[in-house]
């Protein structure tokens, strides 16, 4: 957690380097009908997705890091959004149609693709004002059958969101069948320049049931600690998905109630704070 000086010092993600990499630990707790938790060594990316400064850090990477183009690190934008729009034009969309001015800088926290594989449980969105205020937050959220949701989180009237604030949705978008499709998320996000925290609760009608975290220390991007995120972890996005299965058959094992598949929700995003 951090202390009093890194909150406060940004409400969003405002600045530095346009590719950034985080190394930091992914944390899963599920607190009933039976305890289960888990945590494992993650790796993330957050780009500057307005404007071109982040396809053009890319290209001083050299041939360990692509943008949209192969190479064994990369970040590709069929990965992201609706598949029609360009990502910057997307997102500014988004918050245009749920009435958030988010005419600043956007930037994208979200899992690299390794060895040209990536599964991306969730992403997220900081969508700031041209005065660098946070405004929006948008969470990505893909699940193992190929569908995608997005929870917008803004307030009201399109206000500045406050660091570490509680934002919630209510849950629409099938995940895990070892969760019902009901209840409802606390996002609470934690940003500076070299430091990022994402916590997502959810809750259903008995109270909290799954605690999850993702949090990591930044840099920005070189071709060496390019070079050490994939020697590192080489398999690490392949291992995302190999994770969710063994957990979820540990979850099996264990007996856990287990809930079919829903049609996914009609809307593709859902309103929240």
């Amino acid at each position: 957690m951090m202390d009093r000086a890194a909150l406060s010092e940004m409400a969003g993600v405002a600045g530095g380097a346009p590719i950034q990499f985080g190394f930091g630990p992914i944390r899963h707790t599920r607190l009933r009908p039976v305890r289960h938790a888990f945590s494992y060594a993650g790796c993330f990316l957050r780009l500057r997705i307005d404007g071109q400064a982040a396809a053009r850090a890319a290209g001083a990477l050299g041939r360990w890091f692509g943008y949209d183009r192969s190479a064994p690190v990369a970040f590709r934008s069929s990965d992201h959004g609706d598949g029609r729009l360009p990502l910057e034009a997307w997102a500014r969309s988004l918050c245009e149609q749920a009435g958030v001015q988010a005419d600043g800088a956007i930037w994208l926290h979200t899992f690299p693709r390794m060895l040209g594989y990536a599964f991306k449980p969730v992403s997220f969105w900081f969508c700031h004002r041209a005065d660098h205020r946070l405004v929006a937050v948008i969470a990505e959220v893909n699940n193992t059958f190929g569908e995608r949701h997005c929870y917008l989180l803004a307030q009201p009237d399109g206000s500045p969101l406050p660091q570490g604030q509680t934002m919630q949705a209510s849950k629409v978008f099938h995940v895990s069948p070892f969760c019902a499709v009901e209840g409802s998320y606390d996002f609470r996000f934690f940003n500076r320049t070299d430091r990022a925290l994402a916590r997502i609760d959810y809750h259903d009608a008995n109270g909290p049931l799954l605690l999850t975290s993702l949090s990591g220390h930044l840099q920005p991007a070189t071709r060496a600690l390019v070079r050490r995120a994939l020697f590192a972890q080489p398999l690490f996005t392949l291992g995302v998905i190999a994770r969710i299965h063994l957990q979820a058959f540990r979850l099996w094992r264990a007996r856990v109630p287990f809930h079919g598949k829903p049609n996914p929700p009609d809307a593709f995003v859902t309103r929240g704070l």
